[in-house]
């Protein structure tokens, strides 16, 4: 099986599973490799990275509301949207917290700058077992798959990121209690909702790929569309907390990509379709 699908390429040829296997481990080497690179430069810089862009949507000179207010201001609402967050004091209940949390934002980062590499090697690696005009029909896909992550995560950062901190910040049931935060607790939430959308970005690229196999077609996904609401819906509400405004934040992209992702299922189809037929003709 694998030597037919490797058969297009006469150097892979007579590769064996193990060869594969040995070629897909270097493979995830030098991507583990990127990701320590960049990781380092994380680990160095961890205390500029932590002020400015972990907790930049605790502060009030985040760009976002500074946009807000700009915008406030010109369509004449006054301060009506000026979002001015509250004081947040985090805690650190751990002996070794502080070195871990060193850590994890050095290997977010490295992870997150080293996707598009890490995308070439895989590329790598699976190329071969493309057919030339399917390897042609996916030209640029590093391109559209990075640049589709980098959207995700910029949009939960600058959008949702900074909403449903103000919300859970200042959300109480009871003046006797204060919200006083663990570090552990933030970083995790912004983590999840951040790399979270990332993925759920890549949807287009998805469903291009299982169309292209035949595992998908536009018709199923117009056919389940109402399905597909319904779980974009829980999706938004896993995401963000129980806050409406958040909740469509997150509904509203998802949902147009679901509609962009039947728009390319459909054209991919269509190729597809007319493709086969001038094999048979």
């Amino acid at each position: 099986m694998l030597k037919k699908i490797f058969s297009n390429n006469e150097d892979k040829a007579e590769m064996s599973f193990f060869d594969h296997l040995e070629e897909l481990r270097w493979h995830i080497v030098r991507s583990a490799i990127a990701i320590a690179v960049v990781a380092i430069l994380g680990f160095v810089f961890t205390d500029w990275i932590l002020t400015n862009v972990v907790f930049g949507p605790t502060r009030p000179d985040f760009p976002t509301y500074i946009w807000m207010c700009k915008f406030s201001h010109a369509v004449g609402l006054g301060d009506k949207l000026c979002i001015v967050p509250p004081e947040i004091n985090f805690q650190n209940y751990k002996m070794a917290g502080q070195i871990m949390l060193q850590f994890k934002t050095a290997f977010i980062l490295g992870l997150v700058g080293a996707f598009p590499y890490i995308c070439y090697e895989f590329w790598r690696f699976i190329r071969p077992a493309l057919k030339e005009n399917e390897a042609k029909g996916s030209k640029g896909i590093i391109f559209w798959i990075s640049l589709q992550f980098l959207m995700g995560i910029a949009f939960s950062y600058l959008l949702i990121a900074p909403f449903m901190i103000n919300f859970l910040a200042s959300y109480t049931v009871s003046e006797v209690i204060k919200n006083e935060f663990f570090i552990d607790d933030y970083f995790s939430l912004m983590s999840q909702i951040i790399l979270g959308m990332g993925v759920l970005f890549e949807m287009p690229i998805l469903v291009y790929f299982l169309t292209k196999l035949g595992l998908l077609t536009p018709s199923f996904m117009r056919n389940y569309r109402r399905h597909a609401i319904v779980v974009i819906l829980i999706l938004a509400a896993v995401i963000t907390p129980p806050d409406v405004i958040d909740q469509i934040l997150v509904f509203a992209p998802l949902y147009l990509l679901y509609e962009i992702s039947i728009f390319i299922s459909a054209k991919v189809y269509r190729e597809k379709e007319k493709q086969e037929a001038e094999e048979w003709s």
